[in-house]
């Protein structure tokens, strides 16, 4: 076990930038925080490069951590690394996958979607739904952004999600015979009307503008979900909950 006591370190400092896109997306790699996604990162020990333990803090028993190394820091340091009020005092350093394709029958993709807390939700609501991948489009918060995998509570370990352009995507799963369904109220039909059947790929917006109108007008067809008070709009993660639920479970 190795311990760090500045946070001049160069290895500190190059956690710290972790918290930030710019450096994600150019190391390829991401920060988790917390028991649980820790728990959840190393079921994918093979995406785990380090453990960082803060010296208040205790590694937990019981769980494989297999040949990957413990760092323990300052409580200070834990501090500065944490996106959280009250740091539990341990955080996972994760290589992000470089798959850019996914198998499967049943996808949920995602137009600009920019509240962290909205995209995390939809990510663990596919995953609890079975769905088979994610794919995150340009204009969206990032994937790997701190309050976005809170959100998501480890899911993002238990499915493929990509990035993607979601015109390419759209066509490419419609050419496999998959149907893409947006969600729009123009030329869109009560989303109980949809062809029912095993294989569907759900296509959802902005939390304020919807789905791109040059992606809507190339889908399969165009879905909403009935308001019945006063409400002028459903949460877009709601929705999508709505949506895959009845899709995935449609006979």
């Amino acid at each position: 076990m190795k311990y760090i006591q500045s946070d001049k370190n160069p290895q500190v400092k190059q956690w710290k930038k972790l918290l930030t896109r710019k450096e994600r997306d150019k190391s390829g790699m991401f920060l988790v925080e917390g028991f649980h996604l820790v728990e959840e990162a190393l079921t994918k020990k093979e995406d785990v490069e380090e453990i960082i333990l803060s010296e208040k803090t205790e590694l937990p028993h019981g769980l494989d951590y297999g040949e990957i190394p413990v760092t323990v820091v300052t409580d200070e340091i834990s501090k500065q690394l944490a996106d959280t009020e009250t740091t539990q005092g341990i955080f996972a350093v994760c290589r992000q996958p470089k798959n850019t394709e996914a198998n499967g029958k049943t996808f949920l993709l995602i137009d600009s979607v920019q509240d962290p807390g909205n995209l995390g939700t939809m990510i663990r609501t596919a995953d609890a739904a079975g769905i088979d991948a994610v794919i995150v489009g340009k204009g969206s918060v990032d994937m790997y952004n701190p309050k976005v995998l809170r959100s998501a509570q480890g899911s993002h370990f238990h499915l493929p999600v990509l990035s993607g352009d979601l015109s390419e995507w759209v066509t490419k799963l419609q050419d496999e015979n998959i149907p893409v369904y947006g969600t729009a109220l123009e030329n869109g039909v009560v989303f109980t009307e949809a062809e029912k059947g095993g294989a569907f790929a759900l296509l959802v917006g902005n939390e304020g503008s919807g789905v791109n109108k040059e992606l809507l007008a190339k889908t399969t067809q165009n879905l909403y979900i009935p308001i019945y008070g006063k409400s002028e709009s459903l949460n877009v993660a709601v929705a999508a909950g709505i949506l895959l639920y009845y899709l995935k479970t449609a006979k």
